[in-house]
């Protein structure tokens, strides 16, 4: 038996009735690199929400102009502001009121990748706690979580910024996790330690083989490119197949996904701009998942 064919308590979702739920209202994260307007345009529906990475060697103003024209067109659009690239206070108001007139209605905020802060901010924390009055323009703010190790944060110092956000955001998303055991005990410890945030767990997208090797090298795209240079062991665990898909990974996530105890919030996919493949996949796992549902 699936774990996704498991049985739930009367009243609660089965773990693949809550993973159909989580595949149906995903958010994709993209790069603010050349065409991938156009290419949210060609093969993501405007209900599905976008979040835009900040990159450390191009600055925050791809990431802003992204996320204006796709709020323009109707996309839920949420920027990633990284706390290291904004100068002081003024320079913060400034790029909020600016995207709220640009109906953008939620941000992400990191502390982001840069080796030399622009100024004032150091990591997220300080960001949040300098927005004041200006964070009631936007209905939710996300900050992040780590359930591997982070390449230049200790886990006691991720675990501590945990704390000290959670007061000023509405959600958590995790990062990139090729274990579902990793992932859900993560989870677990979250809520003993007291944070009850939702969280979004990040999965990879559908990705080519040699996508994911040159992603995990690149240096300057922000924090979507540094997830995988981070994995141990994630060449073994692909093999020699020549594309990536998360859908083994979900599939035993689902018990969690469906335990209310648990407070997930859905599925964040880290598309790295691979969108006609990642959407085609989540459609088609989606018809699998239902029809193995409806099969005697």
């Amino acid at each position: 038996m699936k774990t996704t064919d498991a049985k739930a308590p009367a009243g609660l979702p089965t773990p693949g009735d809550a993973l159909i739920a989580a595949l149906e209202r995903p958010r994709y994260e993209v790069l603010p690199l050349g065409g991938i307007f156009d290419n949210v345009l060609s093969h993501i529906p405007p209900a599905v929400k976008i979040t835009v990475t900040a990159s450390p060697s191009r600055g925050l103003e791809p990431t802003l102009r992204v996320a204006e024209d796709l709020a323009a067109r109707g996309y839920p659009a949420v920027p990633h502001v990284a706390a290291r690239l904004v100068r002081d206070r003024d320079h913060l108001k400034e790029l909020m009121l600016r995207l709220h007139a640009a109906g953008v209605r939620e941000l992400f905020v990191i502390a982001g990748d840069a080796r030399h802060q622009a100024g004032e901010f150091a990591d997220a924390a300080g960001l949040l706690a300098a927005m004041g009055e200006v964070r009631g323009l936007f209905e939710d703010v996300g900050i992040s979580g780590y359930p591997e190790s982070h390449q230049f944060i200790s886990d006691e110092t991720t675990i501590a910024a945990m704390f000290e956000k959670e007061p000023m955001a509405t959600y958590i998303v995790s990062q990139i996790s090729f274990d579902a055991d990793v992932i859900a005990t993560w989870v677990h410890h979250v809520r003993e330690r007291g944070t009850f945030l939702p969280i979004w767990i990040g999965v990879p997208g559908a990705v080519t083989r040699r996508k994911l090797v040159r992603a995990s090298l690149r240096i300057g795209l922000g924090e979507s490119a540094r997830f995988l240079r981070l994995q141990r062991g994630w060449l073994r665990r692909i093999g020699l197949r020549r594309r990536f898909t998360p859908t083994s990974l979900l599939r035993e996530l689902a018990p969690a996904i469906a335990d209310p105890a648990a407070r997930i919030a859905g599925i964040h996919v880290y598309t790295f701009n691979e969108l006609e493949r990642t959407e085609r996949w989540r459609l088609q796992l989606i018809d699998r998942l239902k029809n193995q549902e409806v099969q005697p």
